[in-house]
């Protein structure tokens, strides 16, 4: 189902505008003023990985629903939309490292994990578990992931069971774009300045967001989005109602990370001032 671009600009703005607050109250969290160092980041990305990885997921749900991934092939809906979510994740799953090797992005997040210092087994158990079981509720448990954090993964498993596409492109559209702000990326190349052995691969992971996923990227899922929509009022609302749930979530993954975060800093020990 196509819509006119008229029509399409028209709607998106609706959405834009509705959700702009709640955009507003991601992008100036109170998370990015409290990260001063390593210890303070690698806490935000054991929380932030989980919202990459199920990027990832939602991503792949789009392309089993849009499109054939199975044997026999048979044309499956529109074929503009399946050029749309299949440029996409040709980005998403196989986009280039720092020396021009192919990877996904949330591959090159773990190694930005790595090369910080931030503890990535509990992530990594997780993804093992979950892929021996399937079983989301038992994975958490057994890796031990924060709470914020699963509700976060709960809230997109459970709009990709409900196999809503509409839905499903709105939140990967709307609920995931552009909602890193300009002073964490500012915060990430002072320490970058102190620490390029550490942080070069999480400022490239910056960099290409903004490249791939801020731009072209964007511009694709907004079309999908359309298109999935359509002319249809109904299904316009209810990409907008889950969109400002999906940003909650969001909002209350970076209060998890922010509660960590106080936690760290007030278990250690104050700086001796007689020295």
């Amino acid at each position: 189902m196509l819509i006119n671009q008229k029509k399409m600009d028209s709607r998106i703005k609706e959405i834009q505008h509705t959700i702009e607050p709640f955009r507003q109250r991601i992008i100036s969290h109170k998370v990015y003023s409290i990260i001063n160092d390593l210890n303070d980041l690698n806490i935000f990305m054991k929380y932030h990985v989980y919202a990459v990885w199920d990027f990832m997921s939602l991503l792949k749900a789009l392309q089993n629903s849009l499109t054939c991934t199975s044997t026999p092939w048979f044309p499956i809906g529109s074929a503009d939309t399946r050029y749309l979510i299949n440029e996409i994740v040709l980005g998403e799953e196989s986009d280039v490292d720092m020396q021009g090797n192919r990877c996904s992005h949330f591959e090159l997040y773990l190694r930005a994990m790595d090369q910080s210092g931030a503890d990535t087994y509990e992530i990594k158990s997780f993804l093992a578990q979950l892929q021996q079981t399937g079983e989301l509720k038992g994975s958490f448990r057994f890796a031990g992931t924060p709470q914020k954090a699963q509700q976060f993964v709960d809230y997109t498993f459970e709009q990709i069971s409900a196999g809503k596409d509409h839905i499903l492109s709105a939140i990967f559209t709307f609920g995931r774009e552009d909602l890193i702000p300009g002073m964490f990326h500012s915060i990430v190349n002072d320490l970058h300045r102190h620490s390029p052995e550490r942080v070069s691969i999480f400022k490239y992971y910056l960099e290409r967001h903004i490249e791939v996923d801020g731009d072209h990227h964007s511009q694709l899922a907004l079309q999908m989005t359309a298109n999935l929509c359509g002319d249809t009022a109904d299904l316009w609302m209810q990409a907008e109602s889950e969109v400002l749930a999906s940003l909650h979530k969001r909002i209350d993954l970076w209060d998890g990370a922010y509660e960590q975060i106080i936690a760290f800093k007030q278990d250690q020990p104050l700086p001796d001032r007689t020295r």
